[in-house]
């Protein structure tokens, strides 16, 4: 990985600037707060996002909603930029993320950019955590963070190591062996329970078997008392049918009783009307032989009638003659009051269009006057000539309607006579179907007879249908009886043979548990005896060897900064061994150019070490050393020199303010900081 180029927008104390990074080494240089480390934890940022527990707050400038780190680099030939951007609401927070890879442009989530960058980068994947600690180990850690790391407990430390040594497997392959045996054990357990009662299961096979041929043999006898039953059954049942159809003719005869009943009274009550209507005709034309008929008193009638309505026509029409007169008479009047009033107001004549004096208004006036009061006298008298003609009409309508009516009753009593002859034919013919009648009710009451004699013959089956109905039942119960043993037995046959069938599964499976179980035996006791020793002594020869290069990498880094009074190395725990005269000194006891150089022999050891054992990682040529050289005395910052000679690096980026350092390096970046805003001098 080369590091090209990075742009800050409003990163801490950065409003805008962009910084071009060379090959080789090259020096960040400046006062102390300039702005130099910032620059590193734009870079982190760009790769690999917010650390947990950082806020965006250490990040974003003071007082800015946005800002923006833009990184270039390149890797294996690739040109790759990534840009990141924070934004301000109610918390800081990572917003924008894209990655252009050979001019190709993608966004992305923060998760998506992070894991692109692992790849990129040839990190291992478990190493695709919150924590970036491959990038810290190999690449960049504050020298103040690589103190502390010294300083932890040795189980943090060694646990943090093994993970970056990629070796933490070995300790979760143990505890998943333990965790494996375990599981193994209780399984041994369980199957060991599962085939314990597999013998008494086989002896209980045996037994059912010779149970179940027991039953079958018993069924074969109670099928056969069920045949017998069900033949007994049928017999009483097709004799009560017997029984049944004589019972079904009795009601048969005992319908046709009633209906021979209502026949028979219905024909007596037929004869009844017949001599009740013979009597009444008899005293109709008794009644017609007192009376006396003429036909030319209906001629007069009609004669009469037929005058009387053509007078009563001639006064409807004088009356109405009469009405037209007075409502003639009536609209002159009005006809002279309307000309009257109009008179009143005219003033000049609409013909001649002379004036028309009042004298002239009052003769015609008084003419209009004259004509009215005659036309009223005429109205009077035409009033009452016209309420005798109404007098007249209504009298004559009295005498119309009396002809009327009795002429009305003559033609009634006239039909009456015509109808003479037909009611002494229709006596006749009444008393002719009376004696037909007769007859039919002789026939009816015989028919009636033999009906009732029959029935009294069938009388006898009721009481046989009775007993055989109760023959039937107890028929009936007998074969349900022994058709329930029937299905019971077939029931427990079928419970049998399915029990037996379960038994032999249960069986089958016991067999193939045992066999799963001598294996998990054999794979438990392998695993334990074998497998657990291989795992552990590779884990041990692997740390061993680690440790070896480690604290030899440290010891030949030390030793370039510090001169040969000391004699260093690591413990197991990889926790440092300070010795001077064969006595081991207390970290805390060191000066402060003495623990930084600890601190950075410790850092470059872990980087050598780290690369070596992954060595497909993108990083391994990529170096940045934050103030490494804190509290190192004159003689100290000139060793620094071969140290950084030996590093033999791509790219490396160093900060500090030690001006002695420029010499070292093949460039040199200068900032400064004025008004809280940092910048390129």
């Amino acid at each position: 990985m080369i590091l090209k180029k990075i742009t800050l927008n409003n990163i801490r104390s950065y409003k805008n600037q962009s910084i071009v990074f060379p090959k080789g080494s090259t020096l960040l240089s400046g006062d102390i707060g300039s702005g130099k480390t910032s620059i590193l934890l734009g870079i982190e940022f760009a790769l690999f996002g917010l650390q947990p527990g950082q806020r965006g707050s250490s990040i974003l400038r003071n007082g800015e909603d946005q800002g923006r780190v833009i990184v270039k680099f390149e890797i294996d030939g690739k040109e790759i930029i990534i840009e990141k951007t924070l934004k301000r609401g109610k918390t800081i927070s990572q917003d924008y993320c894209s990655i252009t890879i050979e001019g190709s442009k993608k966004e992305l989530s923060v998760t998506e950019l992070k894991n692109k960058v692992l790849e990129i980068l040839n990190y291992p994947k478990e190493f695709a955590k919150k924590q970036n600690l491959l990038y810290k180990f190999t690449v960049y850690t504050p020298q103040e963070e690589m103190k502390q790391i010294i300083l932890q407990d040795p189980e943090t430390r060694i646990n943090t190591l093994r993970h970056i040594f990629g070796i933490d497997k070995y300790k979760r392959i143990l505890e998943n062996i333990s965790i494996l045996t375990s599981k193994l054990r209780e399984e041994k357990r369980i199957k060991q329970a599962l085939i314990y009662n597999l013998e008494q299961d086989k002896l209980v096979v045996v037994e059912k078997e010779n149970e179940l041929e027991s039953k079958h043999y018993n069924l074969s006898s109670i099928e056969k008392e069920l045949f017998l039953k069900t033949e007994i059954r049928k017999k009483i049942q097709e004799e009560k049918e017997e029984i049944s159809l004589k019972i079904d003719e009795k009601k048969t005869l005992e319908g046709e009783i009633a209906k021979t009943n209502i026949m028979l009274s219905n024909k007596k009550e037929t004869s009844l009307n017949h001599e009740r209507m013979v009597k009444k005709l008899k005293l109709e034309i008794e009644s017609l032989n007192d009376q006396q008929f003429e036909d030319s008193k209906i001629n007069e009638l009609e004669i009469q009638i037929r005058s009387l309505k053509i007078e009563r026509e001639k006064l409807n029409e004088d009356n109405l003659e009469v009405s037209s007169q007075i409502s003639s008479l009536l609209l002159k009047n009005k006809e002279s009051e309307l000309l009257k009033e109009n008179l009143k107001k005219i003033e000049m004549c609409p013909t001649c269009l002379q004036d028309v004096d009042s004298s002239y208004k009052a003769n015609v006036s008084n003419k209009l006057d004259s004509d009215i009061s005659g036309n009223v006298f005429k109205i009077k008298n035409l009033t009452l000539e016209k309420n005798k003609i109404s007098n007249k009409i209504f009298s004559l309508k009295q005498k119309i309607s009396e002809c009327e009516k009795m002429l009305q009753d003559f033609k009634i009593l006239k039909i009456r006579f015509e109808n003479f002859k037909e009611k002494e034919t229709r006596i006749t013919e009444l008393r002719n179907l009376n004696s037909s009648i007769e007859k039919d009710i002789s026939l009816l009451e015989e028919q009636l007879s033999f009906l009732k004699t029959a029935v009294f013959q069938l009388n006898k089956f009721d009481g046989l249908f009775e007993a055989k109905k109760r023959d039937l039942e107890e028929a009936l119960n007998q074969e349900r009886i022994v058709e329930i043993k029937v299905a019971e037995l077939k029931k427990e046959i079928e419970v049998f043979s399915k029990q037996i069938e379960e038994l032999k599964e249960k069986i089958k499976k016991t067999e193939q548990i045992r066999k799963e179980l001598i294996q998990i035996s054999e794979l438990e006791s392998w695993i334990s005896q074998k497998f657990v020793f291989l795992v552990s002594f590779i884990e041990r020869n692997v740390m061993l060897k680690l440790k070896s290069d480690f604290s030899r990498l440290f010891q030949e880094w030390f030793s370039m900064l510090v001169s040969g009074i000391f004699n260093v190395g690591v413990r197991d725990d990889f926790t440092p061994i300070i010795e001077q005269h064969d006595y081991e000194i207390d970290y805390a006891y060191l000066s402060g150019g003495e623990r930084t150089a600890i601190a950075l022999a410790y850092r470059l050891a872990l980087n050598q070490v780290i690369n070596s054992l992954l060595s497909k990682i993108k990083t391994k040529n990529f170096v940045i050393l934050d103030e490494p050289t804190d509290g190192f005395s004159d003689q100290q910052l000139d060793k620094m020199r071969n140290v950084l000679e030996q590093l033999n690096v791509d790219q490396l980026i160093i900060v500090s303010h030690e001006q002695k350092i420029e010499s070292f390096v093949e460039n040199v970046i200068r900032f400064e900081k004025n008004h809280d805003v940092s910048r390129m001098s």
